[in-house]
C-alpha cells in the first residue's frame, strides 16, 4: 500500500490499524476436453501499390511516388485441434472474480481429494455458480484461444474468421477449493480487502485513489504541455524575425 500511485495520504497508516487476516476456501470448476475445429474464413497478405501525389516541397509543388498498402483476401478452409487442461472457473461469491482470476496461476497439478481435515480451522464458501454456468464460461475461453489457434493456422497479414464448429470430446470436470488469505481494512467508512494465493503467495486487493493527486497530476501534465507549445511558439517567432531585413 506504500508504494501505490495516487493512494489518500495515511492510508497505510490506517491499514496497519486492527483488522484480522483470516484463511479460506473459494469454490470454483474446473474443465478438461479435447477439442477439433473446423473453421473457414479468409486470408489477408499486404501488398503495395505505387502512387504519385502532389506535394509542396520548399515551397514548390512536385510528384512523388508514395507506397500504398492494400490486402489481397483469399478464401480458406481447414482444421486445428487442441486439448485443454483445468481451465478454471470461479463460482464463488465472497471474493470478487476480478480478484480470484488476480491471484492466477493457480498449483492445479498439485490438488489432492478432498479431506474434512483440510478445512479444520478456515471457513469454506459453497459455490454459488452452477456447474452448467461454469461450463459456458470454460467453453467460451475454449473457444478464444482456440480463435488464436485459427488464425495462426490460417497465416497471412490479417485473418477473417466466417465459421468455427468446435467439438467437444472426453469432457470432465472438477469441484476445487482454493486456499487465500483474506484481510480487510477500513478507511474512510469504506472496506477494501486483500487476498492472497495461500499456495503460491500472489497478491491482489481493492485500494482508494487519491481525486486531489490524480487533479494535480492532470494539472501538472497540461502546465508541461502549454510549456512546450509556449517554447515552440517563441522559437517560430524567433526564426521569423531572423528573416526580417535589419534597418
Amino acid at each position: 500500500l506504500e508504494g501505490l500511485w495516487f493512494a489518500p495520504s495515511g492510508l497505510a497508516k490506517e491499514a496497519r490499524g486492527p483488522g484480522r487476516l483470516d484463511g479460506m476456501y473459494l469454490p470454483a470448476w474446473t474443465f478438461d476436453a479435447r477439442t477439433r475445429t473446423d473453421y473457414a474464413g479468409q486470408r489477408g497478405d499486404v501488398y503495395y501499390e505505387t502512387q504519385w501525389v502532389e506535394q509542396v516541397v520548399d515551397g514548390k509543388r512536385v510528384r512523388q511516388a508514395v507506397q500504398v498498402p492494400r490486402v489481397r483476401w483469399t478464401p480458406v478452409a481447414g482444421s486445428v485441434a487442441r486439448d485443454f487442461d483445468d481451465v478454471l472457473v470461479p463460482a464463488g461469491a465472497a471474493v470478487p472474480v476480478h480478484l480470484v482470476q488476480r491471484l492466477e496461476p493457480w498449483d492445479l497439478q498439485a490438488v489432492k481429494p478432498y479431506a474434512a481435515d483440510y478445512l479444520s480451522g478456515f471457513a469454506s464458501e459453497l459455490y454459488a455458480l452452477p456447474l452448467e454456468y461454469g461450463q459456458a464460461q470454460a467453453r467460451s475461453a475454449m473457444q478464444d484461444v482456440i480463435a488464436l489457434d485459427v488464425r495462426r493456422d490460417i497465416g497471412g497479414d490479417q485473418q477473417s474468421i466466417a465459421r468455427m464448429e468446435v467439438e467437444y470430446r472426453d469432457q470432465t470436470f472438477k469441484h476445487v477449493l482454493l486456499p487465500v488469505w483474506v484481510a480487510t481494512f477500513r478507511f474512510l467508512g469504506r472496506s477494501y480487502r486483500t487476498v492472497v494465493n495461500a499456495r503460491t503467495g500472489e497478491v491482489a486487493g481493492e485500494r482508494p485513489w487519491s481525486a486531489w493527486k490524480i487533479a494535480g497530476a492532470v494539472l501538472l501534465v497540461l502546465l508541461l504541455v502549454l510549456g512546450l507549445l509556449g517554447q515552440g511558439e517563441a522559437a517560430g517567432w524567433l526564426d521569423q524575425a531572423r528573416t526580417l531585413p535589419r534597418g
